[in-house]
């Protein structure tokens, strides 16, 4: 794998963004506000956004560590995607079949609502709906294929929704070896995340919100903030802050911090894309059990990452990608072998990122306005499209408006905390070793495996 040397807390993304990427000004002090939200990854930035819009007095402060887009809102796939990190199964144990599809249908819905808004605000973030394709090319990848549509169905769910492609269909969009085919959604548009949440962030501005950067939150209680910079006290303080919560007096054990790794090549040559395919910029991936996710940028690079990197700790974090280049160099040996014509081009950027994950990988959304604490995050990296769906609803919660969107089963709702460590370390990095053990059987048997059938329930399936 052929690597440009970079700086381990630049993505290609922030690499690629144009413009400067100048600090704004730290907190100078105490302070006063309505709302004062905890972190300027999209989670922040939307709720601003869509509570500035509804009420233009309010006075409302974004609190950030580093620089808006800093964390995983600038080192994701960029896949704004429908997909919500519990099944419709386990979102309907909590409530109702009913709430379930609700739940599918805002997810659905918020891809566009994402699409809108870039194009309202003259964001040019590249974005590109050309759906996923997720290949089978494995007998037992296939027979996963099959029973998802099979389970899509069973929820009244068409092919609108998602369609199983044949060989020939699945290779048409994406030439991977070994195809047998595929599932297809349209529900996903490829974008570039620096782009997006640099833009949101001056839209977000330009509504009179105050971001101060540099600025790093302590600790959280009822109607305060304590930072480096000072104190600011609020009506409402929301927790915007995902993998980074541990980091939070008193939240260790909230979500487990989990790395994601990415590569991106060079500018590839039309030759080569005419052997891969993804024609319409479909973002995609494979039916195994370890994640990979990639996509075709709009300067035409590949990108590609996946899990399977060491979970730290005592929930420490790092976004070198020096530290892990063992994983970076087996995701481009996964990628050259999935798609063997990008052998001899050169990779430019790898980088890495933390998601946050709940307990019981169940996402969620809620204030509590008595404390007047508010809250959103555990999507397990699936939070492009879910935080704006977060930051619509925090609007109505917070304003005390009773909606469609906060009847939706993910709100109020409260993970168990992870366990101790080290049962912490343990068990999640048991869990990703298990992962890549069961794809291993699987490529060597073409049978189902054991051990990923003994971590379904573990990992929230």
């Amino acid at each position: 794998m052929a690597s440009r040397a970079i700086r381990g807390d630049v993505s290609l993304w922030h690499d690629t963004a144009g413009g400067t990427w100048e600090p704004r000004p730290a907190l100078g002090g105490d302070l006063q506000a309505d709302v004062a939200i905890v972190g300027a990854g999209y989670t922040g930035l939307w709720t601003a956004y869509y509570l500035a819009g509804a009420r233009p007095d309010l006075r409302i402060v974004v609190l950030e560590a580093e620089v808006a887009g800093y964390g995983a809102s600038g080192r994701n796939g960029g896949w704004c995607s429908a997909l919500f990190p519990a099944t419709l199964d386990a979102v309907a144990a909590r409530s109702s079949r009913e709430a379930a599809l609700a739940q599918h249908a805002a997810m659905r819905a918020t891809v566009d609502e994402v699409i809108a808004v870039a194009s309202a605000e003259e964001i040019d973030a590249d974005i590109a709906k050309g759906g996923t394709v997720v290949t089978a090319r494995t007998h037992v990848q296939l027979d996963r294929a099959e029973a998802e549509v099979d389970e899509a169905r069973r929820w009244g769910l068409g092919e609108d929704d998602i369609t199983l492609l044949g060989r020939d269909r699945a290779s048409a969009r994406l030439a991977a070896t070994h195809t047998l085919g595929a599932t297809y959604t349209p529900d996903c548009a490829a974008l570039h995340p620096v782009k997006l949440v640099r833009g949101l962030a001056r839209a977000v501005e330009s509504r009179g919100v105050r971001i101060h950067e540099r600025t790093r939150a302590r600790s959280l209680s009822p109607h305060r903030v304590v930072t480096d910079r000072g104190m600011v006290s609020a009506e409402v303080v929301v927790r915007a802050t995902e993998g980074y919560t541990p980091s939070l007096a008193g939240l260790r054990r909230e979500v487990v911090p989990v790395g994601s790794l990415i590569i991106a090549t060079a500018p590839l040559p039309a030759s080569v894309w005419d052997e891969i395919g993804l024609r319409e910029r479909e973002t995609f991936s494979d039916h195994r059990h370890l994640i990979v996710y990639g996509q075709r940028t709009a300067d035409d690079r590949l990108v590609f990452g996946g899990r399977g990197a060491p979970y730290g700790f005592a929930s420490r974090m790092s976004t070198s990608a020096d530290g892990d280049l063992r994983t970076h160099r087996r995701l481009w040996a996964s990628l050259v072998e999935m798609l063997p014509v990008l052998r001899g081009q050169r990779v430019t950027h790898r980088w890495g990122g933390v998601l946050g994950v709940p307990r019981d990988w169940f996402a969620s959304v809620g204030f509590d306005p008595a404390a007047g604490l508010a809250y959103a995050g555990g999507y397990v990296g699936d939070g492009v499209s879910t935080t704006n769906l977060a930051g619509r609803t925090l609007r109505d919660l917070v304003l005390g408006h009773q909606t469609d969107l906060t009847a939706l089963p993910w709100v109020g709702h409260r993970s168990p905390r992870w366990e101790p460590e080290p049962l912490r370390w343990l068990g999640v990095n048991a869990g990703l070793r298990a992962m890549t053990f069961a794809d291993a059987e699987e490529a060597r048997t073409d049978r189902r495996s054991v051990v990923a059938r003994a971590m379904a329930p573990l990992l929230g399936h």
